[in-house]
């Protein structure tokens, strides 16, 4: 096949499906100087939204295209060979030319271990694997090791994902928490109650064999070639319990509120492991895919001697405007467009302090949802459905930290300062789950506020006006100050002074790293962290990745058959 890049079409030519069908092809026929019927199909690799020009907005397509004789625009373009192409599945390709035309790369169909002759692979498992946690990581291992015969056990502290979600109803709705069951712990991990985002800057085969996946399980067909794709809270909620469902039928086990409460190490090798404090299993390789929230299992892992160390991530707030101002902010005169969906936006300030702010987890036509995990904490985190048609955008407002500001060496200390600002927060917003609010207008004066304007906050249970630099060091405060006028400069209206500031927002990546060397193994024999609560991934597709890379280091070793 050919890969065809940098296809554009006006709006004009994508208003339904069919029109955006019929352009395309003409497009690539009109590329190719080809006929028509010398077309016999073609795939979108990847779409995005060129909205640089206000006045011309753009769809701009990869495409990989199927003809009847692909040598002769090969010699027509001048098409070489053994060049290498950076496009994401370390892949060979033929040099492009300048006509943006080359040889779509081939990719290997053994990328994964666990699909080879496992040749390499002559120690027998004592006992089945058991997998930690059901994020993503969890889930994709799972599925994996479940195709090929591994039989594993999934253990997951919460409740699957309808019992999950009546909880975290309960607690937006009534402020009824659950320290087992809610935001971050349950089937799908933490990001089942996000946006299902699925943007990622790892450059991996695997990449597109998650998106696969998850559109086996359904998900849009669409995410296979967005340029930003996201399967929304809605529609997560049915994919994680489709793919539960296979990893069950290929002989896996999935138990939910069975929580990891102690490990049993001998020989510096692992044992097996307590559940709810009562029940062991033995295992001899466990898959540690706890999500960055599980701060009681960090704690048993230090207790009994796998090594941990510090790690730097951010904290800060979630900020709302309204979803149209957004929109006409990136999109000028063509918002509504049926071409255009609901706008986000990425945005960097670097201080002259060396702080940096950014936004994070952009979720247009969304909502703050509370996050906790613990009792007497507030944690905020962002949430839209597929649909994206909430009134307002938020994003997470956020500062950066290092180990430098934790005040200790301790390998938990990182911990214990989200838990201060996420305590402080709770406090001054009342002490019943409501999340403290600020107008942005007021936070950059120092004024305490009291009504809103143009902006209603979403955040459930409720909210409390109170001052944001109450529940956030000084030096995050600082640089949020000097960010938002910067801000203001690329999206107008983004300090505007009705915007709201919810707080606090402590979980944007783990806190800690569980050391693990080249083969993926912690200090302990049979013991694999993987995942965003280990360290190792930002987001719902490097960690799934990281889930599967876990899964061939494991096949690689271990034959299936006990």
């Amino acid at each position: 096949m050919l890969r065809l890049l940098n296809i554009k079409l006006r709006l004009n030519e994508v208003v339904t499906s069919q029109k955006e069908i019929n352009s395309l092809r003409r497009a690539i026929i009109n590329r190719l100087k080809i006929n028509d019927e010398e077309l016999i199909d073609y795939t979108i690799f990847k779409k995005s939204i060129d909205a640089r020009k206000k006045d011309n907005i753009q769809c701009v397509y990869t495409i990989d295209v199927k003809i009847e004789n692909e040598e002769i625009p090969a010699k027509k373009f001048g098409i070489n060979e053994d060049v290498e192409n950076n496009n994401g599945n370390n892949a060979k390709n033929k040099k492009c030319s300048n006509k943006g035309i080359s040889k779509t790369p081939e990719v290997a169909n053994k990328m994964l271990q666990c699909e080879t002759e496992k040749q390499c692979a002559t120690k027998k498992l004592s006992s089945r694997p058991v997998i930690v946690g059901t994020g993503p990581a969890g889930l994709f291992a799972g599925i994996i090791l479940s195709r090929h015969g591994y039989e594993p056990i999934l253990l997951e502290r919460g409740e699957d994902v309808d019992a999950r979600t009546a909880r975290v109803s309960d607690f937006w709705g009534k402020g009824e928490f659950n320290g087992e069951s809610n935001v971050q712990f349950g089937e799908g991990g933490a990001g089942t109650f996000s946006d299902g985002k699925l943007t990622t800057l790892i450059g991996d085969v695997r990449c597109r064999f998650v998106l696969e996946e998850f559109v086996k399980a359904g998900a849009p067909q669409e995410i296979m070639y967005l340029n930003k794709p996201h399967i929304g809270t809605d529609l997560l909620k049915v994919v994680v319990k489709k793919m539960r469902e296979e990893i069950i039928k290929n002989g896996g086990e999935v138990r939910f509120q069975s929580k990891v409460t102690d490990i049993e190490i001998e020989d510096n090798k692992i044992k097996g492991l307590i559940i709810n404090d009562s029940e062991k299993i033995k295992c001899q390789v466990v898959l540690l895919g706890i999500g960055h929230s599980a701060r009681d299992t960090f704690n048993v892992l230090y207790q009994r001697g796998i090594k941990l160390t510090q790690k730097p991530f951010s904290i800060g707030v979630r900020i709302e405007h309204p979803q149209e101002m957004i929109d006409k902010a990136q999109y000028g005169n063509s918002v509504g467009h049926l071409g255009l969906g609901a706008a986000d936006y990425k945005l960097v300030y670097h201080s002259k302090s060396g702080r940096s702010a950014y936004t994070f987890c952009v979720c247009p036509g969304g909502y703050v949802v509370a996050a906790a995990s613990e009792e007497n904490r507030i944690v905020t985190n962002g949430m839209s459905e597929y649909a994206r048609d909430g009134k307002n955008a938020n994003s997470a407002l956020l500062v950066g930290v290092t180990p430098s500001d934790f005040t200790s060496e301790h390998p938990l200390a990182g911990v214990e300062f989200q838990r201060k600002w996420e305590g402080l927060a709770y406090q001054i917003a009342g002490g019943n789950y409501n999340a403290p609010v600020q107008l942005v207008g007021d936070f950059l004066t120092d004024k305490h506020s009291t009504s809103f304007g143009a902006v209603e906050p979403s955040y459930k249970p409720g909210i409390n006006f109170a001052e944001l630099k109450n529940c956030l060091p000084e030096y995050v405060i600082a640089t949020l100050k000097e960010a938002l006028p910067y801000f203001n400069t690329k999206i107008k209206g983004f300090s505007m002074s009705d915007a709201i500031m919810t707080g606090v927002e402590t979980r944007s990546s783990s806190p800690i790293r569980i050391n693990r060397d080249e083969n993926y193994l912690s200090n302990i024999e049979g013991f694999y962290p993987m995942g965003e609560g280990a360290g190792y991934a930002g987001g719902i597709v490097s960690s799934a990745v990281d889930g599967i890379k876990v899964t061939e280091k494991i096949a690689e070793k271990f034959d299936p058959n006990r």
